[in-house]
């Protein structure tokens, strides 16, 4: 059955980006943003290349998954609602060098995200090689809830100079994304506005979402309308009931893409050509060719788009 049949036409598509939780080895439920397409199935794609392949691990120990559409940036959506997606993703163990599988997919990114047809140039490839090297992660939903858009509200009041841990990345967003479990250990999402206690960050959690006491995280992210000046930072911490409300403990921050120094595009490139080589090393495979022409003609086509 395809329980996506009834969310708004055209919106789940339309979202340039969506949040995509998995559970990590400990059980801390790790959020992060990605791109996504749906299938004519129902079935969602979501891809990672081999430098960020935690998320494909981390499925291929607990196929437990939920994804959140909840920033509408770029998707020329007014009042955009919220989709929660819960359901099982399914992760091979096959390196993809080309786009066969996702065809779809990658003409789709090509076209929202104008700048990443230039990784395609052969001045780049050296560098880019590693972004070209994906896992295919299928999701299969079994529940969906549609929720009204977060109400505009004030300015965050988290500010840099909070001595909580996570308060310098928090602050200059409105809005975050929790991740925690619900009673039978599943990931749930929510997007949520944190406010700043002596102890932690309040938060609060819709009706629909049954988070539990527990493991969990805040995601904070960003991106234009092209899918340029990408930003996330994720707090980890211990979710907690305090009175008649949450307390989000942080311990925490992971920024995989940097802080916005300068160095961090180096950093970031030595960090994915290391990741995937210590992917594959481990499987004991040697490093695949991608295949260019192939991304090149997909990309030639979506600029014509």
């Amino acid at each position: 059955m395809n329980v996506l049949g009834f969310t708004p036409p055209g919106v789940l598509r339309a979202y340039r980006t969506c949040e995509f939780v998995t559970l990590g080895r400990d059980g801390t439920p790790l959020v992060w943003p990605t791109t996504v397409w749906r299938r004519e199935d129902g079935t969602l794609l979501v891809t990672t290349s081999l430098a960020f392949a935690q998320k494909a691990l981390n499925v291929r120990r607990d196929s437990r998954v939920a994804l959140l559409f909840s920033d509408p940036t770029g998707s020329g959506l007014d009042h955009a609602p919220q989709i929660y997606v819960g359901g099982r993703a399914d992760c091979p163990d096959t390196v993809m060098t080309g786009p066969e599988g996702a065809e779809d997919y990658w003409r789709m990114l090509f076209e929202r995200q104008p700048h990443s047809r230039s990784y395609l140039s052969a001045p780049m490839r050296r560098l880019t090689e590693w972004y070209y090297l994906r896992l295919l992660i299928t999701v299969t939903p079994e529940q969906v809830a549609v929720r009204a858009p977060l109400a505009t509200g004030p300015q965050c009041r988290v500010t840099a100079d909070s001595p909580l841990v996570g308060a310098a990345q928090l602050a200059g967003f409105r809005t975050a994304v929790l991740a925690a479990r619900d009673r039978s250990g599943a990931p749930v999402l929510a997007r949520t506005r944190p406010v700043p206690t002596a102890d932690g960050f309040a938060v609060e959690v819709p009706s629909d979402c049954a988070a539990k006491p527990g493991p969990a995280s805040l995601l904070v992210h960003r991106h234009d309308w092209r899918l340029h000046g990408l930003q996330n930072a994720l707090v980890r911490g211990e979710l907690h009931t305090v009175d008649e409300g949450w307390l989000l403990v942080p311990e925490k921050v992971v920024q995989p893409m940097g802080s916005g120094r300068p160095s961090d595009a180096i950093q970031l490139l030595r960090h994915a050509e290391h990741a995937t080589n210590r992917y594959l090393e481990r499987r004991g495979l040697e490093r695949p060719h991608v295949r260019w022409e192939e991304f090149k003609a997909l990309a030639a086509t979506a600029e014509r788009v």
